[in-house]
């Protein structure tokens, strides 16, 4: 089984990409999309959203980093994405799947769901400028308003060159509310002959287990699952292995605090931390009392004494 980091726009930045990945498990991570217009962008831009580039793009723990790109014309895709893998990215990801509205009004992620033959279009500029031993991947969701559109989307991603598909088991009206509808791409696999990885509502090692039995697949990409459950893949993967503890969790925190107060503004620390801890509220009482310890505190001074004194009591 394959097991990927979702490409989180805002929420899995390099910082929590490296920190998960070291965890164990995951057999690549995806940065959040860099936006493309219409030219080509300068590698300072690549390198902002993905540093792991100057690493031959590799996490410090050596796992593979795919750039991800969104956007809506062709050709500037495509020499993008030819310099990605020239900087050192391991393949490609087209996001046809972001639901938000900013982006959708610009024209980029699931509104190009209402267009088959511009994702069309996309994929194929992209595959055939790029170089051909670079895999290429494109991520969807089950459609825009409804499902209509589904199979025509996925065939244009799989005629015109993709090597695998990824797709986020709702529509963008769905969003992120449960349930996700992984039987929907049950037959993408066989049908398209293209590999398919499911994506979307993946908490546990059962989720794990029904979505790929009912997405017919042997690939999971792992998102907010993974934010709130950092050893989520290792658990999977391993099945004896019992599900992580507070006392696994709480000394992550301490590094991934350590790391943005290193190398971010202060201004931004305290609200990068609580935003984390938020989704891991939702797994560990303690993140939640943590959350409350720090919640007042916008110094950075102040939260690092406030995380030390907490942690170093677990």
């Amino acid at each position: 089984m394959k097991i990927y980091l979702a490409p989180m726009e805002g929420l899995a930045d390099v910082h929590l990409r490296q920190l998960i990945a070291q965890t164990g498990g995951y057999d690549m991570v995806f940065t959040e999309f860099i936006r493309v217009v219409d030219q080509l962008l300068p590698e300072h831009v690549f390198l902002r959203q993905a540093p792991e580039l100057e690493n031959q793009g590799y996490t410090r723990c050596r796992t593979p980093v795919r750039v991800q790109l969104l956007g809506n014309h062709p050709e500037a895709l495509a020499s993008n994405a030819n310099r990605a893998c020239e900087m050192g990215s391991h393949g490609i990801d087209l996001n046809f799947g972001c639901p938000s509205k900013t982006v959708n009004a610009s024209k980029g992620g699931a509104i190009l769901l209402k267009e088959p033959e511009t994702i069309y279009r996309v994929v194929k500029n992209v595959r055939e400028q790029m170089p051909a031993n670079q895999p290429l991947s494109a991520k969807m969701r089950l459609g825009f308003d409804d499902e209509s559109t589904m199979w025509e989307c996925a065939q244009a991603i799989s005629e015109a060159g993709a090597n695998e598909i990824i797709v986020h088991a709702r529509t963008r009206s769905q969003g992120y509310k449960p349930p996700a509808y992984w039987h929907k791409a049950e037959d993408f696999e066989q049908t398209l002959q293209i590999p398919l990885t499911i994506n979307g509502e993946i908490w546990t090692p059962d989720d794990a287990k029904r979505a790929t039995t009912e997405a017919n697949c042997q690939s999971l990409m792992l998102g907010r699952g993974a934010i709130r459950n950092p050893f989520l893949a290792q658990e999977i993967k391993n099945t004896e292995r019992t599900a992580a503890l507070w006392t696994d969790i709480a000394p992550l925190i301490l590094e991934f605090w350590d790391s943005i107060v290193g190398s971010m503004s202060p201004r931004y620390c305290s609200g990068r931390l609580k935003q984390w801890l938020s989704y891991l509220r939702e797994s560990y009482v303690q993140a939640e009392d943590l959350f409350s310890v720090i919640r007042k505190s916008t110094e950075v001074e102040d939260i690092t004494t406030l995380l030390k004194r907490e942690i170093e009591e677990v």
